[in-house]
């Protein structure tokens, strides 16, 4: 019999379904540049004809630029993710096999890069490498990968302790295939709730080194920046902060809302 559905999990990963569609035909539906300049619209308020969401205080489409934003930052949150889990289970599965001359090592390198604080290495490191997409994401999957490592190898070497895998380990079967067909499917119900929550957090990350200026290239359309510009127009055009503000509430509540699912359907 099969379970029944979660509501809260099919609106959370339809509501990332959705957003994920926008951000790859988005800016093609958009019809606007999102660099166009016009002196002459500035700070238009939303739903007048031509500017669904009106206009910053260059005269530039808020749609338009939100579709550019929401590419960028979809992306951007994507590949980090996948670089950190990745390198993170890599690295937790050879920490939890414990045989291995630098198990401990791993260990004693993914307790080291907890110790710091995540959002500050990543700035200090963008700061010093410069900005741009591929720096941002490299940086972001190369400084979080120690949470997925820490949850891999909790659960890895639980599962090391199972039957199946020490009658596997009797029969001589080589470390791959026994992380390949027993450790791995025994890791999906964990990491999928956990590459749901970091994708959120990695979003609101690169979203505060934008806000920042060290994350995007200068004057690209992207959420943090587009929050960044509305300080100085928060009573003459508060459109400007609430439109990017609203658009990252709502990536996260849906990736809090497929995580909590997924963490349901698994428990």
């Amino acid at each position: 019999m099969n379970a029944p559905r979660d509501p809260w999990l099919v609106l959370g990963l339809g509501l990332l379904g959705l957003l994920a569609l926008l951000a790859l035909v988005g800016p093609l539906l958009g019809g606007a540049d999102p660099d166009f300049i016009r002196l002459d619209e500035r700070l238009l308020p939303p739903f007048i004809p031509g500017h669904l969401l009106g206009t910053d205080q260059l005269g530039r489409s808020m749609a338009a630029r939100l579709l550019t934003g929401l590419a960028w930052s979809m992306a951007t949150a994507g590949l980090a993710t996948l670089i950190a889990f990745v390198i993170g289970t890599c690295f937790g599965l050879v920490a939890a096999s414990g045989q291995w001359p630098f198990a401990g090592i791993i260990r004693q390198i993914t307790a080291l890069a907890q110790s710091f604080p995540v959002f500050v290495l990543a700035a200090a490191t963008i700061a010093i490498v410069g900005n741009g997409y591929w720096a941002v994401v490299s940086t972001l999957g190369l400084v979080t990968w120690p949470v997925f490592a820490r949850v891999v190898e909790a659960e890895a070497s639980s599962l090391l302790t199972r039957e199946y895998v020490l009658a596997a380990r009797m029969m001589q079967m080589s470390a791959l295939r026994l992380f390949a067909i027993h450790l791995l499917p025994g890791l999906v119900p964990s990491l999928s709730v956990l590459a749901a929550f970091h994708f959120a957090d990695m979003l609101i990350a690169e979203s505060a080194l934008s806000f920042l200026g060290i994350g995007a290239p200068l004057g690209a359309a992207t959420w943090g920046a587009m929050l960044s510009e509305s300080r100085a127009y928060l009573l003459t055009a508060p459109w400007m902060l609430l439109v990017p503000a609203a658009a990252v509430v709502m990536v996260v509540i849906a990736c809090n809302l497929a995580g909590d699912g997924l963490r349901r359907r698994f428990a």
